[in-house]
């Protein structure tokens, strides 16, 4: 029997662009069918973002974690003020000065944020011990979690992993106050190599450059350790361990409101176990909006170097910003990266803390015309915002407009910028995960307001 040959003139299905055209139909019936009439919102009071109509968070929970302070009460009235953060009852600034000449810093905030108190000289020796006994990864888990299918976003390996975490735990469903606490130092401790380790898989397997991996020193504070891990050489200042160190302390927590910490406390009502909380927090972080800023902010300044030639000139970097808010530069989105913030008005305290330190890392690296760039950009861009947008309370700069220029001073890879906040913030997370648990709330559920029509069911062949 002869086959028939195949009718040639029959349209010949190309499944890729069937794909791709049901898939542009999907998108506009869900662009259209999806869209809320903005006007909804004001007359259902819906505060958006948990936001008031003031850009100020609804208040949602009580914590005695820390405090973000961006105003004084004075005869009544709200006065706009140098911003102070508090990590429990102590302020940032009085903790960073009593941090000199110290290593270990990072690790006496974090005791701090967990337990609520300063710890004396054998506390902190006690609980640094504990973090080095925990700052293992078995060889297992390193080839199998970390090496094989490396992401290109650290960020996705570094939640791959505290996922996987899960089943190398022997108790990881117990919720109590007690294993959480041993759970959250643990992952405390392995963040930084899961971190370190899962740039180095990256670069080799993707980059296909050399794999260097190196275990972390007991004796090491966890910032000396990620330099020490990172670099070839092994090799950092004093001067580039204690910026970092002091970066990490000042990222390690920043209130409950914040959209990562608020992530940990809804996950955490729910009765979750804590690596998928840490998952879940990762995850909010990850987003350009909240960790990933700091990696916006250096490619904005990038951005305007390449654009104005003369760094000195005030009037070229003034103008150039003008086209950033005006939606005609950059990416178009009108954001000036790093500049402005939800909660404070004149200052950032962790802005003023980080700016200073840069300043000291330029000069040790020779990099002090990019830092006077640095201030001239932050100076100008508070005014044209002003300006521009017509505001009347005070603009600043925040935590992420130097924390990129750092962090590439320190020879920190972009890959891990986001990571670095995870790294810190880890600290806060934990806190805040053991503060929900031990105050036993109830879980976390916002309402929204059904805006649509209420239809009768049309069966498909009536369609």
């Amino acid at each position: 029997m002869m086959l028939k040959e195949r009718d040639t003139d029959k349209e010949i299905v190309n499944p890729k662009e069937d794909e791709k055209k049901l898939l542009e139909e999907l998108y506009d019936t869900c662009l259209s069918e999806g869209k809320i009439d903005p006007s909804l919102y004001v007359e259902y009071d819906v505060k958006r973002g948990l936001r008031d109509s003031t850009g100020k968070g609804v208040l949602t929970g009580l914590t005695e974690i820390s405090d973000v302070v961006s105003y004084d009460v004075i005869d009544g009235k709200k006065i706009p003020c140098d911003g102070r953060l508090y990590y429990h009852n102590y302020n940032i600034v009085d903790m960073v000065k009593g941090f000199a000449g110290r290593r270990h810093n990072f690790e006496e905030a974090t005791y701090l944020l967990l337990f609520g108190a300063l710890p004396n000289a054998d506390q902190l020796k006690r609980f640094d011990k504990l973090i080095s006994v925990y700052q293992t990864l078995s060889t297992n888990f390193t080839r199998d979690v970390i090496m094989k299918a490396p992401s290109s976003n650290i960020m996705n390996a570094l939640q791959k992993s505290i996922l996987t975490l899960y089943s190398y735990d022997d108790d990881p469903e117990d919720i109590s106050a007690q294993n959480v606490l041993r759970q959250s130092i643990q992952i405390i401790a392995k963040m930084p190599l899961i971190s370190v380790y899962a740039y180095c898989a990256y670069r080799h397997f993707k980059l296909h450059e050399s794999l260097m991996i190196r275990n972390p020193r007991p004796d090491y504070s966890t910032a000396e350790n990620i330099l020490f891990m990172l670099r070839e050489d092994g090799e950092f200042t004093e001067l580039e361990a204690a910026v970092l160190d002091i970066a990490l302390v000042i990222h390690a927590e920043h209130g409950g409101g914040n959209n990562s910490t608020f992530t940990t406390h809804v996950v955490t009502s729910s009765g979750t176990d804590t690596y998928s909380a840490v998952a879940a927090a990762i995850a909010s972080l990850k987003g350009f909006r909240h960790g990933g800023a700091n990696l916006k902010t250096k490619h904005m300044l990038e951005d305007i170097k390449t654009h104005v030639l003369d760094w000195n000139s005030e009037t070229s970097i003034r103008e150039y910003i003008e086209k950033i808010v005006d939606k005609q530069a950059f990416d178009k989105t009108g954001l000036v990266y790093g500049v402005g913030h939800a909660v404070y008005t004149r200052s950032d305290p962790r802005e003023v803390i980080l700016k200073e330190y840069a300043k000291k890392l330029a000069a040790e690296k020779g990099r002090m015309a990019e830092y006077k760039f640095y201030d001239r950009v932050e100076k100008i861009a508070k005014e044209v915002i002003a300006e521009k947008r017509h505001l009347f309370k005070p603009i600043c700069a925040n935590v992420d407009f130097y924390s990129g220029f750092v962090y590439d001073m320190l020879r920190i890879p972009e890959e891990l910028f986001t990571p670095i906040f995870a790294i810190s913030r880890i600290s806060g997370w934990s806190a805040h995960r053991l503060e929900e648990i031990i105050n036993n709330g109830k879980i976390i559920r916002p309402a929204y307001k059904y805006v649509a029509e209420h239809l009768e069911y049309i069966p498909l062949e009536e369609r």
